[in-house]
Order: structure tokens, then C-alpha cells, then sequence
């Protein structure tokens, strides 16, 4: 779907230049999907501090059982 939009040109190019990306839209979709994985990385951090941590927990342990 094209679309126009009203974007910082001198934003533009300097993503593309960082980026190495051949064509704007390349670099635009980069920028959206690095966007959108930041954003649910820091819906992550949020969760920080409200998981319940059980002290007496071993993975070593439970690797032993048969």
C-alpha cells in the first residue's frame, strides 16, 4: 500500500547512510520493525519486580529426576 508522508528528509537519509540500505524503503521498514521490537522489549520490563521468585528453586535438581 503506498503511501505519502510528510518525513524529515535530513532524518531520512542519515537512517540510510547508518543503515547501509540500498533503497527508503528498506530503511523504513527497518526503522518500524526495530521500533516496534523496542517497545515490546521495554512491555517487558514492566513486568519486572511482579514475578513471584522461588528462593528454593534448582534446575539442577529437577535435571536428575527419574
Amino acid at each position: 500500500m503506498p503511501t505519502n508522508r510528510a518525513i524529515d528528509d535530513h532524518l531520512l537519509t542519515s537512517a540510510q547512510k547508518i543503515s547501509g540500505f540500498k533503497t527508503l524503503k528498506e530503511t523504513v521498514n527497518q526503522a518500524l520493525r526495530e521500533f516496534i521490537q523496542r517497545r515490546k522489549q521495554q512491555g517487558i520490563l514492566d513486568l519486572f519486580g511482579t514475578v513471584e521468585y522461588d528462593r528454593d528453586y534448582g534446575c539442577k535438581k529437577l535435571r536428575n529426576r527419574k
